[in-house]
């Protein structure tokens, strides 16, 4: 009952953890996109689709709760700060008109999870209008519902949503684990930074592991 992690073994409660996929969104992922529009190389993120995908096959076999997010606002932005909106020096700003649609903004094609880790009925997908998927959310609620206090951890970018969300997290009383090969940034050196920092001073943040021993921990578990 247990994952082999750093900075030592994860261990596995009776009832399974929740698998959290953060942000798998054509916004940030593909070309066109808000990642696009900050100026970003987009493609670096593709490399953990395939790594989600299995972790999500694996918890959809083994009935594990499965939690996908989406930083989106409102049509009419009523819910982003200009704060947010127009900060840095981008061609297209959030709510603005791309090749996808507008910008960040809930229910344009741009703003979707991509189609090779759709949510399937009965999995939750959760619109978060900040970086933590806790702010302005119901996810506490949701969580406590289901009646989990382990967390899985996935998705993009590493060190902005997932870091973040993961804090969140771990200052609610979860016990987190971050796949490592299911997580990407645009910036491989803050990838790697994010990942020291949560396992530093015996885990302050939580564990990490890829994705063969986290499959492999969760199939002896509950396989």
């Amino acid at each position: 009952m247990q994952i082999d992690a750093r900075p030592y073994a994860y261990a596995l409660p009776e009832r399974p953890p929740a698998l959290v996929i953060i942000d798998m969104q054509r916004d940030f992922v593909e070309p066109g996109g808000f990642g696009d529009a900050l100026g970003n190389d987009v493609g670096r993120l593709q490399a953990c689709v395939p790594v989600i995908a299995r972790l999500l096959a694996t918890a959809r076999r083994l009935g594990m709760p499965v939690i996908h997010t989406r930083e989106a606002h409102r049509p009419d932005l009523s819910d982003c700060p200009s704060s947010k909106r127009l900060r840095g020096d981008c061609r297209l700003r959030i709510g603005d008109a791309g090749p996808m649609g507008r910008l960040l903004v809930d229910g344009e094609p741009g703003n979707a999870i991509i189609e090779a880790l759709a949510p399937a009925p009965g999995e939750v997908e959760l619109v978060k209008p900040g970086k933590g998927a806790f702010y302005a959310t119901p996810l506490q609620e949701i969580l406590q519902q289901l009646g989990v206090s382990h967390l899985l951890f996935t998705g993009v970018t590493t060190e902005v949503c997932v870091q973040t969300t993961m804090r969140e997290a771990n200052d609610r009383g979860y016990s987190c684990l971050l796949v490592e090969d299911g997580t990407e940034s645009y910036f491989p050196e803050f990838k790697q930074a994010t990942l020291d920092m949560i396992t530093a001073q015996g885990g302050i943040v939580g564990w990490t592991a890829t994705c063969a021993a986290v499959c492999t921990g969760l199939e002896r578990a509950y396989g």
